[in-house]
């Protein structure tokens, strides 16, 4: 399949929509300029273009299988990493001190979205040891650091994560995994965890599983559970791989998609493993891994998406049918419509993404408060909104393609197939939405009506330049700004939560036309004013209806009895 890495829309985005010139000028990342970045992202759009583009339809038609015990992994995905490996992409982020590049998340998440729109499938392997990378920086001993971080941030060595268990999914406190102290500061690990993605793979000399258990005197819940990094390999006196450890890949799952990506079941009997972060303190160490691995599977979903847009654009381009201006279907009044959603999704999704990861670089430099909780506030849209479009685009892009999307040889499925599970692994989109008006109100609704001002405050400004559509975006934002207070007031969760995902999504339309604004502004009767006008014309209003849904509460939700339901 042929893919052009998205390099001149992310210098538009950061350049003129989400403000990436405040990053630069703090001294955490004052080397991170706009010239530097644009070459970064230059280089590694050739890496997706050229090298991961090519194993798309690899990885789907020739799945990573058990062979005589051992994993193989698709043709080519050896040769792939090898490539991510040699330019250093595995450790973009990280610190300087461990051989990483440093570079601001904003970045990271740009070349690891484009990475997705080549090849999700192999992208997510790398995207897990950075996830791992940063748990490690974050709460690990100096011993810990000293041995793995640079194994890890050069891609000599993976990581995983490991929480599920057959009994304990979205209730991560009902694990079973059990640790006991071996008496010279390691652990003996023991259980069984499923749907670990790349548990294992044939092109790493190690593989290293940061495990949830319970250590013996570990409470029930949450409270009680204890992190711990658990290698494939013990590492010998050198630091290199030993000796093999109690582990192994019992079985992988059969998917309706990724098939390029291995998803074990993972068995771990007594195997060694250390400490990473406080005794039973397992989950705020984690956390900073699936807060990490949230805003990358947002990333996945808009990268997926961006893949399927341009196969369905090229076919849309070539195929001949019906009566047209150009004699090509794009030219067809539908299949245009279905074009334009996609493109302008994209752009909105994107843009909510980036403007997360900025956030995220803005507290990192700063320690600021506010910029923290805007990048937590941030994270349960840009993983839910991302991953909803790229599942919607996917989608699209089969009906685009017509009958031959049906036709698995077109390959339009695949993206669809393969984007699914962005909604589901990393906490469901349900369950981020439910986080975004839980927790992330318990600060009052501070920080949603700070983002809130902002847009209205934007919209003020478009008014000389973009009057109807600045109207439209601000009209829009003033219902946000009622269903908000109205959702702070609420005190039963339950209400909230009945109406958390169309809340959301309304959210998501609404940062959406802020941004289509502001592109529209910086690049006036250029095709990005025209994308915003038909996103803030013809997709913002569905703000409305979710507003609706999100402040209807929860008695409509539950009207129907269990035996009604089944009636």
């Amino acid at each position: 399949m042929t893919f052009r890495a998205p390099v001149s829309e992310y210098e538009f985005l950061l350049n003129h929509v989400v403000g990436y010139d405040s990053i630069p000028a703090t001294d955490r990342f004052a080397e991170a300029t706009p010239d530097m970045v644009s070459a970064i992202l230059t280089e590694a759009g050739k890496l997706c273009d050229e090298v991961m583009a090519p194993l798309q339809r690899s990885g789907d038609l020739h799945p990573a299988h058990l062979e005589n015990g051992v994993l193989r992994t698709s043709p080519g995905f050896a040769e792939g990493y090898q490539a991510i490996m040699d330019g250093g992409w595995v450790g973009i982020s990280a610190a300087e001190e461990f051989g990483g590049m440093g570079l601001p998340q904003t970045v990271a998440v740009a070349v690891y979205e484009m990475m997705a729109g080549a090849c999700l499938s192999l992208q997510l392997a790398p995207l897990l040891s950075q996830g791992q990378i940063e748990a490690l920086e974050h709460h690990a001993s100096d011993a810990i650091k000293e041995i793995f971080l640079p194994k890890l941030v050069s891609g000599e060595w993976s990581g995983t994560m490991n929480l599920t268990e057959p009994q304990a999914g979205s209730d991560v406190g009902a694990l079973s995994s059990k640790a006991e102290p071996n008496g010279d500061g390691s652990y003996a690990i023991s259980g069984q965890k499923i749907f670990i993605s790349w548990g294992d793979n044939d092109f790493c000399s190690n593989v290293c599983h940061l495990v949830l258990a319970r250590l013996p005197d570990g409470v029930p819940g949450t409270k009680g559970i204890s992190l711990f990094l658990v290698p494939k390999y013990l590492p010998d006196a050198g630091g290199n791989p030993g000796k093999a450890n109690d582990l192994k890949v019992v079985s992988l799952e059969h998917k309706m998609g990724l098939h390029g990506s291995p998803t074990c079941v993972m068995q771990f009997d007594g195997a060694t493993g250390w400490l990473v972060g406080a005794e039973h303190g397992g989950m705020a160490a984690m956390f900073t891994m699936m807060n990490n691995a949230r805003v990358g599977v947002g990333g996945q979903g808009v990268g997926a998406g961006e893949g399927a847009y341009q196969h369905a654009l090229a076919y849309a381009l070539e195929r001949k049918q019906g009566k047209t201006a150009s004699g090509f279907i794009a030219d067809h009044a539908d299949v245009r419509r279905m074009l334009m959603e996609m493109k302008a999704d994209l752009f909105a999704s994107r843009a909510i993404l980036m403007a997360c990861a900025r956030a995220i670089d803005m507290q990192t430099a700063t320690g600021s408060g506010d910029w923290g909780a805007r990048a937590a506030f941030l994270t349960p849209i840009a993983k839910a909104f991302g991953t909803d479009t790229g599942m919607r685009v996917s989608e699209t892009g089969v009906q685009v393609f017509g009958g031959m999307g049906f036709i698995e040889e077109s390959g339009a499925a695949q993206y669809y197939r393969d984007v699914r599970v962005t909604a589901i692994y990393e906490g469901t989109n349900g369950i981020q939405s439910m986080d975004l008006v839980a927790r992330k109100m318990m600060d009052g609704g501070e920080t949603a009506f700070a983002l809130i001002d902002e847009i209205e405050e934007q919209a003020e400004r478009a008014r000389a330049t973009h009057p109807n559509m600045a109207e439209a975006v601000w009209q829009a934002c003033e219902s946000l700004r009622e269903a908000t207070e109205w959702l702070v007031a609420q005190q039963d969760l339950q209400d909230r939560f009945a109406g958390s995902v169309p809340y959301l999504r309304a959210f998501a339309r609404v940062l959406g036309g802020h941004y289509h604004l502001a592109a529209a502004m910086a690049d006036q009767g250029g095709a990005r004013e025209k994308l915003a006008r038909f996103y803030i014309t013809r997709m913002l209003p569905e703000h409305a209806a979710l507003l609706a849904h999100a402040q209807a509460g929860a008695a409509g939700t539950f009207a129907l009895s269990l035996d009604e339901l089944a009636g």
